[in-house]
Parts: structure tokens; sequence; C-alpha cells
């Protein structure tokens, strides 16, 4: 993020990937369609993300309009976050409600902030990353999605299934992102290694990843969430390493919003950045 200080320092722990991904709840899924493991099978990269999204009850997930969750984000002691999170299920739209009565709104084109006296740099990326990290075990065969070949990794001194996931060209805000996946003995999301590339040289962005771990998963309607994150440096060499902060989720409900609820309000200003 430009201007290095405190608050661009904790911006850079995360990845920004917006939802324009997809904004459908059909997805292409990758096949052999010769060789491989027979005629028109999923290949054998793409069972490791199917195996987590069923994990999480993807279809009863996608069968509600939208969902609901409270996120109080930690880091350094201080509070970061303390908001209502609205998204639709297929993430065409967002709506975040802070504290201080500002609201962050997606309508599925565009970005806004009201008041727009509120507006600040890092804002759109508030409006991406913590509804994508909520979704991800639900976005992992979205379009434009690629993964490699699963491998072990250690995870908590046990070794784990993990694959890397990168994305195609224009897909969301920092395409050249990439994630490591790690899946829990019972198929479920454990963590996610990331970079982040918006506004940032890959290189740089490499030379600085870190981690998401997901905890305490509780079940709301059939279908199962984490209700704890925290966050950590990672590396290549180490895995997940020093935790450096945490989210807590809370009070997560389906909704049936309907599209008003995400229009943007008159005194509202577009978010650029």
């Amino acid at each position: 993020m430009k201007k290095l200080l405190l608050f661009s320092t904790i911006l850079v722990l995360f990845a920004c990937k917006d939802n324009s991904e997809s904004t459908s709840s059909e997805e292409k899924i990758m096949t052999e369609p010769d060789g491989g493991i027979g005629d028109g099978a999923i290949s054998p990269a793409m069972q490791f993300p199917i195996a987590i999204e069923n994990a999480h009850k993807k279809d009863e997930f996608l069968k509600h309009k939208a969902v609901q969750f409270d996120i109080a984000l930690i880091f350094g002691g201080n509070e970061r976050l303390n908001a209502k999170i609205t998204t639709l299920t297929n993430s065409g739209k967002i709506k975040i409600e802070k504290e201080d009565s500002s609201t962050l709104t997606f309508d599925g084109e565009n970005a806004w902030i009201a008041p727009a006296a509120k507006n600040y740099e890092g804002a759109r990326f508030d409006m991406f990353t913590w509804q994508y990290f909520f979704s991800l075990p639900f976005k992992l065969t979205d379009n434009g999605t690629n993964w490699e070949m699963p491998e072990q990794r250690i995870m908590d001194s046990s070794k784990v299934n993990s694959a890397k996931l990168t994305f195609g060209e224009n897909v969301g805000d920092a395409p050249d992102d990439w994630y490591v996946i790690y899946q829990a003995e019972d198929k479920k999301l454990a963590a996610a290694a990331y970079i982040v590339t918006l506004n940032r040289e890959v290189s740089t962005a490499e030379a600085n990843p870190h981690a998401i771990n997901y905890h305490n998963y509780e079940t709301v309607d059939g279908v199962p969430f984490a209700t704890k994150w925290t966050f950590h440096n990672w590396s290549q060499e180490n895995g997940i390493e020093n935790e450096i902060g945490e989210a807590r989720i809370s009070n997560i409900k389906f909704v049936d919003s309907d599209d008003k609820f995400f229009e943007a309000p008159e005194n509202a200003e577009e978010v650029k950045k």
C-alpha cells in the first residue's frame, strides 16, 4: 500500500480479492476429457478444492440469498475493524455497516462509502477482503481459479494436505495474488497462506507472505463457519509462523436482503482505493 505507515503495514497482511470473479452460483469445474483418470472425470488437482467445498456444504450455503455476520478485528491490541457485514451468498453484492455509522457498499458494479467525508485510503481493501476471507471455502472453484497438484505441508506439527491456488488474468483487483490452501483432516478449510499484490510488485509481495487460520467452527442451518480467525507470518520454509492478529466472527445468520439494501445512499462517494 502507499504511504507505508503503521496502518498500511496492517493492510498488507491481507489479500484483497474482490468478488467480481463470479456473480453466479454456476461454476465450471476443470475436467480431463481424455487421459488422466478417465474421460470427463474431475482432475486430481480439482478434487482437492471440491472436497473442501463439499465439507462446507456449499450447495446448502448457496440455497440462501444472503448471509450476515459481525466481525471484530484486532491487531497489536488495537481494534482494526468492528462492523456488520452482509453479502449475497454468490458474493455479487456486499454491505459493511461500521461501528462509526459509516457504510461500505458494493452494488454489483461499483464500491461506495457513505458519508463521502469518511472515505479513506484502503477502503476498497476493506470492502472486499473480510467478505472474501469469510466466503473463501465456498469460492475455491470460482471461474478463473487455477489449482496445482496437492502436496503435504506441516501445520501444527502435523502433515496436512495443501495446494496452491492462483488466478487467471483480470480476476479481481489483484489477479497476481496466490494462496496456499491447507485442508483439515475433516476436509474443512484449515488455513490459507497468501500474498498481497494490490498496488505492489509481485516480488515485493512474495517477500512478505502471511496466513489466516480458521478456528472454532460452528454450524448455522447445516453450514459450518469458523468463528475465530488468527493471522500469522508465513514462509515457504517454515509454513505458518507467529500470530500477529485475530478476528472474532459472531451472529452469523442467513438473511433475505433485497436489492435496495445494497444500493449506495445519496451521500456516498465511489471507492477506488
